[in-house]
Order: structure tokens, then C-alpha cells, then sequence
């Protein structure tokens, strides 16, 4: 199961213009002025069964919004779990990222601005 979650998870970073996915993200503190980082929680039961069909179909719709929005929102990548897809996004404003969802027909149920990233090499930086 955890392999089939990780290829769906590459599909979406690969839709989304993905080979920076596996290697480097920016980070919320780096972005250019007046753009932030955002984690969209989009509840979504029974997503976790979703074909690859499916999901590709999603992104595509995903994309076809952010086209029409413009530049200014760029979908980094999504988490798909069972019922739930967490999505990163950098846009100037939540307001943008809302629209995004609402044109597309995707919930957010909520939209949080990242401040920093952390992981491992964060317990052993000076």
C-alpha cells in the first residue's frame, strides 16, 4: 500500500512540474516579497481509492485553474492519504488559494500559511 501511495505521490509531483519535488523546496522564508507558502487540507472521503486515472484527471483540472489564475499561485506538490489531501502552494494571499479551490471544485477546509520547514538536519544545525 505505502509503494502504491508513493507512486501516486510521484504522479502528482510530476504533474505539478515535479522533478524539483524530490530534490529542492524553497522555502516560506526565502520566497520573494508578498508571496507565502500554504498547506491546504482538503477533505475528501474515499480518496485514498482513487484510480491513477482519476488522480491524473484532477491534476489536470488543478492546472487548468492555476493556468487561468495566472502566475501567481504555483502548486508545489500534494499528500494524498486516505481522506484527506494536503496540498502546498506559494501565492501572495490566502484569498488566491481559495480561489483556485473553488473554480476548481476542490474543498479546503483549511488553508495555513507555512512560517519555516523543518526535518532531521534541523536537530543537528547550528
Amino acid at each position: 500500500m505505502k509503494s502504491i501511495r508513493l507512486v501516486l505521490l510521484s504522479l502528482l509531483a510530476l504533474l505539478a512540474g515535479g522533478a524539483a519535488f524530490a530534490k529542492e523546496q524553497p522555502a516560506p522564508e526565502s520566497l520573494p516579497a508578498g508571496m507565502n507558502m500554504y498547506v491546504i487540507e482538503r477533505d475528501m472521503p474515499g480518496l485514498g481509492k482513487l484510480t491513477p486515472a482519476d488522480l491524473k484527471a484532477a491534476s489536470q483540472k488543478s492546472c487548468s485553474v492555476l493556468q487561468n489564475l495566472g502566475s501567481q499561485v504555483t502548486w508545489l506538490h500534494s499528500y494524498v492519504t486516505g481522506d484527506k489531501m494536503y496540498c502546498v502552494y506559494v501565492a501572495p494571499s490566502e484569498a488566491l488559494v481559495r480561489e483556485h479551490a473553488k473554480q476548481g471544485g476542490f474543498p479546503a477546509s483549511a488553508v495555513n500559511k507555512v512560517s519555516t520547514i523543518i526535518g532531521p538536519e534541523t536537530a543537528t544545525q547550528r
